[in-house]
Parts: C-alpha cells; structure tokens; sequence
C-alpha cells in the first residue's frame, strides 16, 4: 500500500466498523508486531473516524489517536482490533495532548506521519 491508497480517517470496508453500532471501547488493539493496549475512545465520522488507545505500561500510560485507516481488521467475537502498523512506528506517533482530539493542525500532523509510513520507502 502506497499513500495514494490510504484513507487516513475513513475505515476500510473490510473492518465492518461502518456497517455495525458494536462500540470498538474496551476491544484489545494488536500492532503488526504485537499487542499495544485498549480502546480507550472510538468515533465513526466519516472522513474522520480514529480509536484512542491507552497503551498502559507499553509506552508508560500514554494515549494515543489512531487514524481509521490503520485499522486492517476488526475481530468482533473475539474484542480485538489489528492496527497495520508497527509498535514503534505508534510510540513514534506525534504526542496526544488533552485537546488534540479536535485539533485539526494535530489531525493534519497525525495524518501525515501515519500517511508516510505507508510510504514505499517506509514498509511495513
């Protein structure tokens, strides 16, 4: 996947988020390469759509915004969602403050350092 294909805020068809009422809060959130925490927030806006999740003592208790479109898949008997992207490439993610949620210049910034690592020269 290149940047061209990627919808940052959308979620992909494949996850059956948009076609289910079922809150994502509290589902277990799984990098490429390992487990990274809990759901801690979730919204379906299309066009901008994110999960927040507490990472508890992985990256010591910090949250961060996840863009609808790293989520590759959604287990829903199981509580479990799988992010495509790699642990540090989340802990590298740029800082979640209180009010960030709505900020669309940290939206912008979030949606840009997730776009790059779609990036050819940054796979997965």
């Amino acid at each position: 996947m290149t940047i061209h294909d990627w919808d940052a805020w959308n979620y992909r068809e494949s996850t059956g988020v948009s076609d289910r009422q079922d809150d994502l809060t509290g589902f277990k959130v799984h990098a490429a390469d390992g487990d990274i925490g809990r759901i801690d927030g979730a919204t379906r806006d299309v066009g901008a759509g994110y999960v927040v999740v507490d990472t508890g003592p992985w990256i010591f208790g910090r949250k961060v915004m996840l863009p609808a479109g790293t989520v590759e898949r959604v287990d829903w008997d199981e509580g479990s969602v799988y992010i495509d992207r790699r642990k540090d490439q989340i802990k590298d993610s740029p800082e979640l403050g209180e009010d960030d949620v709505s900020d669309p210049a940290y939206r912008d910034r979030l949606g840009t350092y997730y776009g790059d690592t779609y990036d050819e020269r940054n796979p997965l």
